[in-house]
């Protein structure tokens, strides 16, 4: 995994109120003490911005800002895997598992 992503991943869970993040000193402490909803409608507005900043780099031809909302859907998205106890390592192992296996294959196979 990258070391980034850990990095990150232990700084998220730092911050979960158990752990002793603080609400009031804290952005992500806060996300945990509002809970699922609050985290996940992050997730959605996150994921929302990157589609319109996607579109518009199409149109404007530059595509920093979908980097930029892409950055903020990945970290959010971490957030969401700490507060269900899975690690972005869990996401990669899940991503090898995939690998070479066609889309359509890997589809299929959860309907199982």
């Amino acid at each position: 995994m990258s070391t980034t992503l850990a990095r990150i991943a232990q700084v998220i869970e730092s911050r979960k109120i158990e752990n002793g993040g603080d609400p009031a000193k804290s952005y992500v402490a806060k996300l945990f003490a509002k809970g699922d909803d609050a985290i996940l409608k992050k997730i959605g507005e996150e994921a929302t911005e990157t589609v319109m900043a996607a579109k518009d780099a199409r149109v404007s031809g530059d595509a920093s800002k979908v980097l930029y909302e892409c950055a903020d859907l990945w970290f959010h998205s971490m957030v969401m895997l700490a507060n269900f106890g899975l690690t972005p390592q869990q996401v990669l192992d899940e991503l090898a598992r995939r690998e070479g296996l066609s889309g359509l294959e890997e589809k299929a196979s959860r309907k199982e």
